[in-house]
């Protein structure tokens, strides 16, 4: 059975450095304390100077920019973002759960290091996947005793990203990015013209009006041992562009599309509909999530579970 839920945006560029957040579960016992920690780097030619040094950490240049990414680029390099969340219950004196410091060094100590070797190695030939497994691999061993590892998120573009997550270490969650733009009216037959006015307000003005929809499609799956994939990244985007992308494009949702003929095109019918185009179409991967941004404060998201 999948489910929407409404939130607010929280893409890498926009979050915080550390945020915590309530979570059932996350700690033994019952509840606990969810805690992110970002940072965002470059790996080109002087990034080992820049990250050790000569002789070693203890010799890195100075992190002079955390915000805009460290080591920062010299010249035209790859940019990647590292996302941790941990979770446990927070020291009673302190308030800590763990010093985001512990959690920035893990990071460039070891993580950013594992990048730059498997880059240097493997070159165009590595995929997100196995980067993001690997990183995770090195960095769960050495994550602070008091808590708990929950996932790594990468984003290897502002839209594409991967993540890993404890439980199930098997799999790696891929997630891309798209756009389609779409007019529509907020209106439900069987009620009277009264009470859809009164329930969708300007929202239900007969010539409808429009949204420029943002479309974020998770799939789940082992990596391939032959490609190093979860699944084709072409193939994947070719399919949700053919039977979604292009079937609402342009598009008056109510009277241009089968789908919303008899349906009221609310972003969570929107995202369900979505959904259930795709789900049958993913393997070998499991389509996981499907997130339909209408503005850039709402969204609604239609997930596995």
């Amino acid at each position: 059975m999948a489910q929407s839920v409404a939130g607010i945006y929280n893409g890498p560029e926009m979050a915080a450095n550390a945020t915590s957040e309530r979570a059932g579960g996350g700690a033994a016992g019952g509840r606990g304390v969810r805690l992110m920690r970002e940072i965002r780097f470059s790996i080109d030619r002087d990034w080992v100077r820049g990250a050790h040094g000569d002789s070693g950490f203890e010799g890195a240049l100075p992190v002079t920019n955390s915000w805009g990414g460290w080591p920062s680029a010299v010249g035209v390099a790859p940019y990647l973002v590292l996302r941790v969340i941990v979770s446990g219950t927070p020291d009673p004196v302190t308030g800590y759960l763990v010093n985001i410091q512990e959690l920035d060094n893990l990071l460039r100590r070891h993580a950013i290091p594992e990048a730059a070797q498997r880059l240097s190695v493997e070159g165009v030939r590595l995929t997100g996947e196995r980067l993001v497994a690997g990183v995770y691999r090195k960095i769960a061993p050495l994550v602070p005793p008091q808590c708990r590892l929950e996932s790594l998120s990468m984003w290897a573009t502002p839209y594409l990203s991967y993540a890993v997550r404890q439980g199930d270490l098997t799999m790696v969650e891929l997630t891309q990015c798209f756009e389609f733009s779409a007019s529509h009216r907020l209106h439900v037959p069987g009620l009277s013209d009264e009470e859809n006015r009164r329930v969708f307000g300007k929202c239900n003005n007969p010539n409808g009006h429009g949204h420029n929809y943002q479309v974020e499609v998770t799939v789940a799956g082992p990596v391939d041992a032959r490609t190093g994939s979860v699944l084709p990244l072409p193939a994947f985007e070719s399919l949700v562009k053919r039977e979604v992308i292009d079937r609402l494009d342009h598009k008056h949702l109510n009277s241009d599309t089968e789908e919303f003929a008899r349906l009221n095109p609310s972003v969570e019918n929107i995202a369900r509909v979505i959904w259930e185009i795709l789900e049958p179409q993913m393997s070998p991967a499991r389509l996981r999530r499907v997130r339909v941004w209408e503005t850039a404060k709402t969204y609604a998201e239609y997930t596995s579970g």
